[in-house]
């Protein structure tokens, strides 16, 4: 592994580990009022393109951080979008 490959695996571990502290949180309370559905419609959309692109580059770090990063993005987007629909949060950004 070369140092390009380093930073990008090291990279791709913040990226993971940024979404852990709101995820657990959600988890523990299911609380998701204080978080606007808009900017998580564009985190799922913008992962996922990220982890295409990945796969198109055949790129190690692209892939995983961002296959991985898109497990905690999507429980806090369905859970985000479960309350709105239940009526608990409201539909606005």
């Amino acid at each position: 592994m070369n140092s390009f490959e380093t930073v990008g695996y090291i990279a791709s571990l913040l990226s993971i580990v940024n979404q852990v502290p709101q995820a657990i949180k959600v988890i523990r309370t299911g609380d998701t009022h204080s978080i606007s559905l808009t900017m998580y419609v564009l985190v799922v959309a913008c992962i996922s393109m990220w982890l295409v692109y990945g796969i198109l580059l055949k790129d190690g770090p692209l892939i995983w951080a961002n296959a991985i990063s898109l497990v905690p993005i999507i429980y806090i987007f369905l859970v985000k979008l479960t309350n709105t629909m239940k009526g608990k949060d409201k539909w606005g950004i």
